[in-house]
């Protein structure tokens, strides 16, 4: 009788989860090295096109839609309160806070919208990763983040004319068919797969976080290094909002958590899901939106780099937080 799995299978399975696991313990190191490399040595990596971004976008969204399976949204049902909290949390404290910095900072148009749609895009999926590792409420970050996702073509383009309309002419219907062809296609054909080819998509799913990773790393790299010059001139004073940004978001997150009594899981996932933010998606969207803006792209970009750091530094302090308290809860 055959083996179920062969000597070679098993050094080849723990070869392939060494690679995955590298890549997501030292997602914000890898980050930050791609980053720098750009800025320090932009020429490196000029071969990657900004005409890349979106579809760079897609492949992130496509995995993302791969891990949706219909259990994703049975919490919606059976937590409504929860996920309606996330949803109103999302798309008006770090809209608000965009603009309030924005306006605090004195920053021009371009960096302004740029700022702005970092703030009124929804999570992504490096803060269902980072909650993960806090050791938050993992079902309530996926549910939160696909929610979010998915009333993004309404809400966000919505929100950011709100915000920009007296800065900057603001094409809602561009914004809402680049969100629709980078974000909503890709997620439901990565669900559609993963329903009705599951055998073959588990193969897959695993290998996600890598392709995320890489995919991400080039959006940054190809934003950076087309910038180079002009994030010089202003890279503190972006990279200054886009850090009080962040943190704040963190703050308003773990507070409104703590008004609600939620349980320490609960509020963990809550402040990494309002704190990061689809930076990926931002820079996408600043480039269809906002084309003559070209500085627009520049803090989705620094936010990509920084709250993946400022993430990875949470979770180690969520992870021994209050862990008596969420292993009680849990059981």
């Amino acid at each position: 009788m055959r083996p179920i799995m062969s000597v070679t299978d098993i050094i080849k399975l723990m070869k392939m989860k060494t690679v995955q696991n590298f890549f997501v313990k030292y997602m914000a190191l890898i980050v930050l090295v791609v980053a720098l490399i750009s800025f320090f040595a932009p020429r490196s990596v000029l071969w990657i096109s900004t005409s890349w971004i979106n579809y760079l976008l897609m492949v992130v969204m496509f995995g993302m839609g791969m891990t949706l399976k219909p259990e994703s949204f049975v919490l919606v049902f059976k937590r409504p309160k929860d996920i309606l909290f996330g949803v109103f949390a999302q798309y008006t404290i770090m809209p608000l806070l965009a603009f309030g910095l924005s306006r605090l900072f004195g920053l021009d148009a371009a960096l302004t919208a740029g700022v702005i749609l970092v703030g009124t895009c929804p999570g992504g999926t490096a803060s269902n990763v980072i909650t993960y590792f806090a050791k938050g409420d993992i079902a309530l970050s996926v549910s939160i983040t696909s929610v979010n996702t998915m009333f993004a073509p309404i809400l966000t383009p919505f929100v950011t004319y709100l915000l920009l309309h007296t800065t900057v002419d603001v094409n809602m219907a561009n914004l809402l068919l680049a969100i629709i062809n980078v974000i909503l296609i890709p997620i439901i054909f990565g669900f559609i797969i993963n329903r009705f080819f599951a055998e073959i998509t588990q193969k897959l799913v695993d290998w996600l976080p890598v392709v995320s990773v890489v995919a991400i790393c080039m959006i940054i790299a190809t934003v950076v290094s087309h910038n180079a010059e002009k994030i010089y001139t202003c890279g503190f004073l972006v990279l200054s909002v886009v850090v009080l940004h962040n943190l704040l978001g963190y703050l308003c997150g773990y507070t409104f958590g703590k008004m609600l009594e939620m349980e320490p899981a609960k509020i963990k996932a809550f402040s990494i899901e309002i704190g990061m933010q689809n930076s990926g998606l931002a820079t996408s969207l600043a480039l269809t939106a906002f084309p003559t803006l070209t500085m627009a792209t520049v803090p989705g970009a620094i936010f990509s780099v920084w709250h993946n750091i400022s993430g990875a530094a949470l979770a180690e302090i969520y992870r021994h937080w209050d862990n008596k308290v969420y292993e009680t809860s849990e059981n």
